[in-house]
């Protein structure tokens, strides 16, 4: 493993996962609130990460690895926690799909990466909107926990979740689809 400044900011990402979930449940009045700036602080050294790696030449195959498994890890544990505290059947819902999308396109890459397809699945604008999107209705939903859905971030939260999720089927469909259509895949129908 290099241990480089992009590479500890993602394991920063990782170890951030059980400081959350502990201020999510033992911070009392101010729970929503610090959870919430964990998962931004978590969500800026995702982007900074990234920047970092670019900018110093410090991309590695192991950076590469973990980043989207840090990510994927931190939205999770935050969109369980989130269902945990509003038991609502739409939020359960939503994070339904956002977490089985995320499963199923990991084993779709893993499995394009094998056939020497990874550009057929590669990330898009799409998918850069959707995490947005996810970023910022957890982070609203976070911080203000509590509060009645008549509050107005709340339902911006719950818009941008509902956002988000609408992307997220889209861009699973599309990434299917690149599936289904590569060389490859056709031949395996055939045989």
């Amino acid at each position: 493993m290099n241990w480089n400044l992009p590479n500890i900011l993602t394991l920063t990402r990782v170890l951030c996962i059980p400081l959350l979930v502990g201020v999510f449940y033992f911070a009392g009045p101010f729970s929503g609130p610090a959870a919430a700036v964990i998962f931004v602080l978590a969500a800026i050294t995702d982007w900074l990460d990234g920047w970092l790696a670019r900018l110093l030449k410090q991309e590695s195959e192991f950076g590469a690895f973990l980043d989207p498994v840090a990510d994927k890890l931190i939205v999770a544990t935050a969109l369980v926690l989130l269902v945990d505290h509003y038991d609502s059947i739409w939020l359960t819902l939503a994070a339904i799909v956002i977490i089985g999308r995320e499963i199923l396109v990991s084993a779709l890459r893993e499995w394009m990466a094998r056939r020497g397809q990874s550009q057929s699945v590669a990330v898009t604008l799409m998918g850069k909107l959707k995490t947005t999107l996810q970023m910022i209705a957890i982070i609203l939903l976070l911080w203000r926990m509590g509060e009645p859905f008549s509050d107005q971030l709340l339902q911006s939260g719950l818009a941008s979740l509902a956002a988000a999720v609408v992307l997220t089927l889209w861009s699973m469909w599309n990434y299917l689809g690149a599936m289904l259509s590569s060389p490859d895949t056709r031949d395996d129908e055939r045989a």
